[in-house]
């Protein structure tokens, strides 16, 4: 199979810089150099970025705010022109970038599917064909008949995704618009992606959702300032992602170098009980002091995401002076995978003699619900009197099952005096959890429901 039948997009060595200047005159004086003096400096939105993208695939483009993801869309639907290098594209295009884009905000709903249609390349007669199933998509009733301009932005993703998903595109391209729509529209947009992905339309589309992410997307491109990364799995380019986004750059460095085994999957029961099995035998058990599985310079606290506005109070005899997040692979990061083990460390200072001292961690929804959460004292492993100067480390390792989300960790040093429950340090909402999930459940947490389905045979059937 050639290049031209075999790839869908091919991006060669592009690159996009932007002119930066501190004043606006600054852009005048060069203008008017007769030196050629530059009065700028060059800003990579992309640098040198190459990859493709083989007809019926699905791809998806990650990595942090200004890495380039939504620039390097743009160019590829030609609303962007790169300064250098080279797009090629076979197919026709329906792309749903940013909301407002490719829409007239004067024209009504109906005038804005027949413009769009027509740039892209359909007729009058064929636009007529395909109305019914946008305008039944988009379920936005006589709106279709009001000018743009006035409608909600729930209303707007919903017709232009409508538009692009129903034009029987050869290529979807979809920036991160989806996350505007409600969460029953996107279950929609999602079953459609899945059903147009099946007939063979390649999809290049760029989110923050790893979950999508994971589920959807056969191979995931990892941008990082407008740098390629590298490209590969969906599950091992979200973890290389994790490293990025919890600034560990020098094990990102030495895991592309390593470029280990992990593929990124849910672990299966029996992978789940095999990764219990290795955390007893290595002395990683429940509210225990452990040295980890890799050795991580410096404070834990300063490879995570830690909340600047955390709420902390105690009486002074103890203070909490370090935390961290460690995923299965001992990552320190505020990413989580569903379905797999993950620990949570604190280490703590004492300042004056305790009794019993009880080391406590809670995990809460956004709305400041507990969820989980255990103790030392819950899980009955005794804490010795401890002295002034003593230092403890406690480790708390179990499976993540609560579904896919935002969450918010807060742990504390407490213990009782003459009957009464006494703080020494609490940290509130001390960092955030972010939990990654190719399957949801209803509810908060998954019980890991085993489902076996049996066919009954009829009496008619029978005799």
């Amino acid at each position: 199979m050639s290049e031209d039948t075999e790839y869908a997009i091919q991006v060669e060595d592009v690159s996009k810089i932007y002119k930066l200047y501190e004043k606006p005159i600054d852009r005048l004086k060069e203008s008017l150099s007769l030196t050629h003096r530059n009065y700028h400096r060059d800003f990579f939105a992309l640098n040198d970025i190459s990859f493709r993208v083989k007809k019926g695939e699905t791809v998806g483009i990650i990595g942090t705010n200004g890495s380039g993801k939504s620039t390097i869309l743009k160019i590829i639907t030609g609303v962007l022109t790169p300064t250098s290098g080279t797009v090629r594209v076979t197919g026709v295009i329906s792309a749903l970038l940013e909301l407002g884009a490719g829409f007239n905000m004067d024209y009504t709903g109906i005038e804005n599917v027949y413009m769009n249609g027509t740039m892209m390349g359909f007729s009058r007669k064929q636009m007529d064909e395909k109305l019914p199933d946008i305008l039944e998509f988009a379920d936005i009733g006589d709106f279709v008949y009001q000018p743009v301009k006035t409608y909600s932005s729930g209303m707007f993703v919903r017709l232009a995704f409508a538009l692009a998903i129903n034009v029987d595109p050869e290529i979807l391209i979809v920036d991160e618009a989806l996350s505007v729509g409600d969460v029953f529209f996107q279950s929609k947009c999602y079953r459609r992606m899945e059903e147009i992905r099946r007939n063979g339309t390649t999809i290049l589309m760029v989110t923050h959702d790893m979950g999508s992410v994971i589920k959807y997307c056969d191979r995931v491109i990892l941008l990082n300032k407008g740098n390629f990364v590298t490209e590969g799995a969906p599950g091992k380019m979200v973890d290389l992602y994790k490293k990025i986004l919890a600034n560990q750059l020098d094990a990102l460095e030495e895991e592309l170098e390593e470029m280990n085994d992990f593929s990124g999957g849910m672990l299966e029961a029996g992978g789940a009980a095999e990764g219990a099995d290795r955390a007893e035998k290595s002395g990683a058990g429940k509210g225990t002091a452990s040295a980890g599985k890799r050795s991580h310079s410096g404070l834990m606290r300063d490879h995570i995401t830690i909340n600047p506005s955390r709420t902390e109070y105690g009486n002074g005899k103890a203070e909490i002076y370090d935390l961290g997040l460690f995923d299965e692979r001992g990552n320190l990061t505020n990413l989580l995978l569903k379905g797999e083990y993950f620990e949570i460390r604190e280490k703590i200072r004492f300042f004056e003699p305790i009794e019993a001292p009880i080391f406590t961690y809670t995990i809460k929804d956004k709305k400041g619900t507990d969820l989980s959460g255990t103790n030392t004292m819950f899980e009955g492993v005794d804490i010795r009197p401890v002295k002034n100067g003593d230092e403890y480390e406690v480790t708390f390792r179990q499976k993540m099952t609560l579904q896919g989300g935002e969450y918010l960790l807060s742990m504390s040093c407490t213990g009782f005096e003459q009957g009464e429950h006494t703080v020494y340090h609490r940290l509130y909402d001390v960092a955030n959890i972010t939990v990654i999930s190719n399957k949801n459940t209803v509810g908060v947490y998954d019980m890991e429901s085993e489902v076996h389905v049996t066919r009954k045979d009829s009496e008619d059937e029978k005799n």
